[in-house]
């Protein structure tokens, strides 16, 4: 599959349930469904521990709002990273997703993600 090659909306329907996965086991704590989806190189760098700490002093990461709204893709080597707005259930105001996709073994795989 090449992903560069798909337009912004096939892009997006290939991230919502990478993206709803990466919110809900965020919201639950869930290291194993949070992972599930990353690739190799991310994996080194999300170690159980790191994530717990990060879930345990973070109310942005774990009180996501189910909903959100991607609203571009930029393409750059071998990934897309999309944007997407994301709300939370108890800090008012719109937050920024960045997912980064890219391919693994012919897979789909999330080689970066992050919320500001």
């Amino acid at each position: 599959m090449d992903i560069l090659s798909k337009t912004d909306d096939e892009v997006y329907e290939l991230a919502k349930p990478i993206w709803d996965n990466l919110v809900k086991s965020s919201n639950l704590k869930d290291y194993g469904g949070f992972t599930k989806d990353f690739s190799t190189q991310m994996l080194f760098g999300a170690n159980e521990v790191e994530l717990g700490k990060q879930w345990a002093n973070n109310k942005i990461i774990t009180n996501l709002k189910e909903t959100f709204e991607p609203f571009g893709c930029l393409r750059r080597g071998v990934n897309i990273t999309i944007l997407i707005k994301q709300t939370n259930k108890e800090i008012s105001g719109e937050f920024l997703g960045r997912l980064v996709l890219g391919e693994e073994d012919g897979v789909v795989k999330v080689f970066g993600a992050t919320i500001y």
